[in-house]
């Protein structure tokens, strides 16, 4: 149902590693998912901006780390592609790719972070059901697709009507794919990432 809730512990100390140690664990995990997402590209007409799985694994991020680790991940992963780490889509680093068309879509990915954490956890502990899983992916999207429509319109010198066709309505269908997916692993895995990460 969607109000159903699934109770949570606060985070404590996992009994063979300090909570510290997990949570780093986690943000470079997630910092490595996400460069291996990048590479799964499929640029889109009409202005080759890729499809990813990018923003399947930052919706993981969130759900799995919760705001402050997710935006550590997000973060991380920016600064590693900036100084040289191929890790951007099909490969490619530098503040080039950063300040590109693609680089409002990445700090979209910090931004995204504390919005679907948001989202799906309340304030007592517990966390959401899959509506809320749902909400929060849309919500995530929508923040990803705020920042990168107009940052891709100001580099390609485009009007807001042709960047959000070229730079959104081209990628909901796959969107939604990875909407689906981001809510079957969530519901699986997101109680007990709770309880470790956040």
């Amino acid at each position: 149902m969607p109000g159903a809730s699934f109770p949570v512990d606060r985070v404590g100390e996992r009994a063979d590693a300090p909570a510290w140690m997990v949570r780093l664990a986690g943000v470079l995990t997630f910092t490595l998912l996400t460069g291996l997402g990048a590479q799964v590209a499929v640029p889109l007409p009409p202005y080759g901006v890729p499809q990813t799985l990018q923003t399947l694994i930052v919706a993981l991020a969130a759900m799995g780390l919760g705001a402050r680790w997710g935006m550590a991940s997000m973060a991380l992963y920016m600064v590693m592609g900036w100084v040289g780490a191929g890790i951007f889509a099909e490969g490619s680093s530098g503040v080039d790719v950063i300040l590109g068309q693609t680089g409002g879509y990445l700090l979209g990915f910090i931004a995204a972070q504390p919005v679907i954490a948001g989202l799906i956890r309340r304030r007592d502990g517990t966390v959401r059901g899959w509506g809320a899983l749902v909400a929060a992916m849309l919500a995530g999207h929508a923040v990803i697709f705020g920042i990168g429509v107009p940052w891709l319109a100001w580099v390609r010198e485009a009007s807001i009507g042709a960047a959000f066709f070229g730079g959104c309505v081209v990628f909901l269908p796959g969107m939604a794919l990875k909407t689906a997916a981001a809510v079957l692993i969530g519901l699986a895995v997101w109680p007990r990432s709770v309880r470790r990460f956040w």
